[in-house]
C-alpha cells in the first residue's frame, strides 16, 4: 500500500474506534491500540517501522504537542484548586518515586544497567491526557478525583519527556553525574515553559488587538491558535531538543486561563483536532509494537508490570492523597487507573534507535519491550476496565447541585461532601464562590436561575438540585427549571417564608421551612440534647441511611431477623410502610415489598448494613 492509503486507513480505523468506544462506553484507547496491532507487523503487516521513514518522529511530535496543548487548555486554575496538595505531591514526590521505583524494578528483574533502568523509569512516569481523557469521558468521578488525574496527565507528560532526554544525554550518551542531570532537566524545562508563555502572550495579543468581523472571527481565532501550537513546539525544539512538549502544554494552560475571544469556538476546534491526531498517532504507534521484544522479557516483564501497577502506583497515590476528602475507594480507583500513553510509546521508539546507534542492541530491545509491555498491559487492563473498576469501587456518584453559597448552602455542601456525595455549589457572588473553594468545595460562579449556567454545572447528569438562597422567588424558579426543563430526579429547597411552602409542594419539591427547621433544632437542643449532639455528628461518627425493601433481599423477614444480620453499632430505627405510615418497629414486624427501612448508628456499621442488602447503592 502507498503512504496515502495507509494514512487514510489509519484515520478510518481511528474514527471507527472512537465511534465504537462511544457506543459501548469503553475508553477509545483500547480499540485504538488493538486497531494498531491489527495492521502492524504482528498481523496484517501493513504498517512497519519503515512505512513513514524519518517522518514519524516529526508527526508524533506535532501530534503530541496538539494533544498536550488541548489538555493544558482544559486545565483551568479552578480545577487545580480542587486538590492542590494531592496534585503537587503526585507531580513532584510522586513522580520522583515512580521514576526511581520503576528504575529499581527494571534493574532488579532484568539485570540491566542503572542508566537504562533510569531511562525506562523516566519514560514510565507519564500517564497523559491521551489515555486519561478517554477514561474520564466514560467514567464519572467526583471533581477532585478527575482534577488529579487530568493534572497528573498533563504535568507528568512534560516531566517524563524532558527527564528521559536529560537521562540519555547526561548518563548514557555523556559521562555526567547527578548535578549535571538536574541542571540539564531544569534548563530544558525552563526553556519550554518560558517559550510557551511567550507564544501564549503573542496569541492573546493577536486575538485581542485585532478587530475581526463576526463572520471571520471564529475562523481566524482557530487558525491563530493552531499556528501558536506549532510555533510553540517548533520554536522551543529549535532552542533545545524535547522542550517543545513543555512549550505546547504551557501555551495551552496560559490561554485556557485568560479571557480569550471566541473561547467556545477554540475549545470545539481543539477537541475535534485532538480526536483526529490522537486516533492517528495511537494507531500508528500501536502498529510498531514488537511482540518478540515483549516475549523476550519473560516472567521478569510480568514482575515489572506487577511492581509498577500493584506496588509503586498504589504507594504513590496513598502518599499523595492523604486528605480526608479522598475516600478509601477513590484512592483505590486512582491506584488502579494509571495507564501509560503516547509519550512513552513515541519516545521509547526514538531512544531504542539511539541505543542501537551506540552499539547497545540488547538494551534497545529491553527498552522497547519493557515500555510497550507496560503500555499494552495498562491500556488493556486499566483503561479498558476503568468503568468496571469504578462501578465495583462505587466511585461514580451522580452530581448534587446546590444553588446558593450562603451559610446554609455552604454548610450543606460540606456535610454532603463528607458523606461522599459529588457536590457542586453555584452562586453568582464571586466572594461566595471563592469562600467555598477555600474550604475545598467545587464551586461555579453563575446565576442559578439561568438554564445555561445549570447546564454548565452538569444538571443533565445530576440526581439532586437543592435551592438554598434567601429569596423564595429565586428558589422557586430554580426548582421549576430543575423539574420541568431538566427532569431532575430529586429537587429540594429552603423556604424562607412559611406561607410559601404550599407553592413549593405543589411542584412536588421537598420544601424545608427554615423557621420550622430552626425551631425543631432548638427544641432538640433544649429537650433532647444528646440526640441533638449526635445528629450534629452525622457523617462523622454517626450516620442515618434508608433503603427500600425489594423482593430479592428482605421481603418476608422480621425486624428481629434483620437485626441479627446487621453489624454491631447499627440498629433499625424506623420503618416506613408502602402507604407512607412511619413507625418505630418491634422485632415481630414483617417486612413487605416497597417498605423502607432506616438504619442508624456508627458510620461504618451503617455503611456495612446498607451494602449488605443494597450492594450497589
Amino acid at each position: 500500500m502507498n503512504l496515502v492509503a495507509i494514512v487514510a486507513l489509519i484515520l478510518a480505523l481511528g474514527v471507527a474506534s472512537r465511534v465504537l468506544a462511544d457506543r459501548l462506553r469503553i475508553p477509545s484507547v483500547l480499540f485504538l491500540i488493538f486497531a494498531g496491532i491489527a495492521i502492524g507487523p504482528e498481523m496484517l503487516n501493513l504498517v512497519t517501522r519503515e512505512t513513514f521513514g524519518g517522518g514519524l518522529s516529526a508527526m508524533v511530535g506535532i501530534s503530541v504537542a496538539i494533544i498536550l496543548f488541548e489538555g493544558g487548555y482544559h486545565l483551568r486554575l479552578e480545577k487545580l484548586r480542587e486538590s492542590p496538595t494531592a496534585l503537587t505531591r503526585l507531580t513532584t514526590v510522586g513522580a520522583l518515586l515512580t521514576w526511581l521505583g520503576t528504575a529499581g524494578a527494571v534493574v532488579a528483574f532484568l539485570e540491566t544497567s542503572h542508566e537504562v533502568g533510569l531511562l525506562v523509569g523516566a519514560l514510565l512516569i507519564a500517564t497523559g491526557p491521551t489515555v486519561i481523557g478517554p477514561i474520564l469521558q466514560v467514567v464519572t468521578v467526583r471533581d477532585h478525583v478527575a482534577s488529579v488525574l487530568e493534572g497528573e496527565g498533563v504535568i507528568n507528560d512534560v516531566t517524563a519527556a524532558i527527564l528521559v532526554v536529560a537521562v540519555f544525554e547526561v548518563l548514557i550518551a555523556g559521562d555526567g553525574g547527578l548535578i549535571s542531570l538536574v541542571g540539564d532537566f531544569a534548563w530544558r524545562l525552563l526553556v519550554g515553559l518560558a517559550f510557551g508563555a511567550v507564544v501564549a502572550a503573542a496569541v492573546w495579543l493577536a486575538l485581542n488587538q485585532r478587530k475581526f468581523t463576526p463572520q471571520t472571527g471564529p475562523l481566524h481565532a482557530r487558525l491563530i491558535v493552531l499556528a501558536g501550537v506549532v510555533v510553540a513546539y517548533a520554536g522551543a525544539e529549535t532552542i533545545a531538543s524535547e522542550t517543545g512538549i513543555a512549550a505546547a502544554a504551557m501555551a495551552g494552560f496560559v490561554l485556557g486561563n485568560v479571557d480569550l475571544p471566541y473561547h467556545e469556538d477554540v475549545i470545539g476546534f481543539l477537541d475535534d483536532l485532538s480526536v483526529v491526531v490522537l486516533s492517528f498517532i495511537f494507531v500508528a504507534l500501536a502498529a510498531l509494537i514488537d511482540f518478540q521484544d515483549i516475549m523476550a522479557l519473560g516472567l521478569a516483564g510480568l514482575a515489572i508490570v506487577v511492581a509498577i501497577t500493584m506496588v509503586i502506583r498504589p504507594a504513590v497515590i496513598y502518599l499523595s492523597t492523604t486528605s480526608e476528602r479522598f475516600t478509601h475507594t477513590e484512592r483505590l480507583f486512582l491506584s488502579a487507573v494509571g495507564p501509560r500513553g503516547i509519550i512513552p510509546a513515541s519516545v521509547a521508539t526514538l531512544f531504542a534507535v539511539e541505543l542501537q546507534a551506540l552499539g547497545r542492541p540488547q538494551e534497545a530491545q529491553l527498552l522497547a519491550g519493557t515500555v510497550f509491555l507496560i503500555i499494552f498491559a495498562t491500556v488493556v487492563l486499566q483503561a479498558g476496565l476503568a468503568r468496571q473498576i469504578a462501578n465495583v469501587l462505587e466511585v461514580s456518584p451522580m452530581r448534587t447541585i446546590i444553588v446558593g453559597g450562603g451559610r446554609v448552602g455552604l454548610s450543606l455542601a460540606e456535610r454532603l461532601e463528607q458523606d461522599g456525595e459529588n457536590v457542586l455549589l453555584v452562586d453568582a457572588n464571586p466572594d461566595a464562590v471563592e469562600k467555598a473553594r477555600k474550604r475545598g468545595l467545587r464551586a461555579l460562579e453563575g446565576d442559578g436561575t439561568d438554564a445555561a449556567v445549570l447546564e454548565q454545572a452538569g444538571v443533565d447528569d445530576a440526581k439532586t438540585v437543592i435551592a438554598t438562597t434567601p429569596d423564595d422567588d429565586v428558589n422557586l424558579l430554580i426548582c421549576q427549571l430543575a423539574q420541568t426543563t431538566f427532569d431532575v430526579e430529586t429537587v429540594a429547597s429552603r423556604v424562607n417564608q412559611p406561607e410559601n411552602v404550599d407553592a413549593f409542594e405543589a411542584l412536588d419539591v421537598h420544601a424545608i421551612d427554615l423557621s420550622m427547621a430552626t425551631a425543631w433544632s432548638l427544641e432538640n437542643v433544649l429537650e433532647r440534647p444528646s440526640l441533638s449532639a449526635w445528629m450534629n455528628e452525622l457523617g462523622r461518627t454517626g450516620d442515618v441511611q434508608e433503603i427500600e425493601v425489594t423482593a430479592s433481599d428482605l421481603v418476608g423477614k422480621t425486624i428481629a431477623e434483620l437485626n441479627a444480620e446487621i453489624p454491631d453499632g447499627c440498629i433499625v430505627g424506623l420503618l416506613t410502610h408502602r402507604d407512607g405510615a412511619t413507625e418505630v418497629p418491634t422485632g415481630d414486624h414483617r417486612l413487605r415489598d416497597g417498605d423502607r427501612v432506616t438504619f442508624l448508628g456508627e458510620t461504618d456499621a451503617v455503611e456495612q448494613a446498607v451494602k449488605r442488602f443494597h450492594p450497589h447503592d
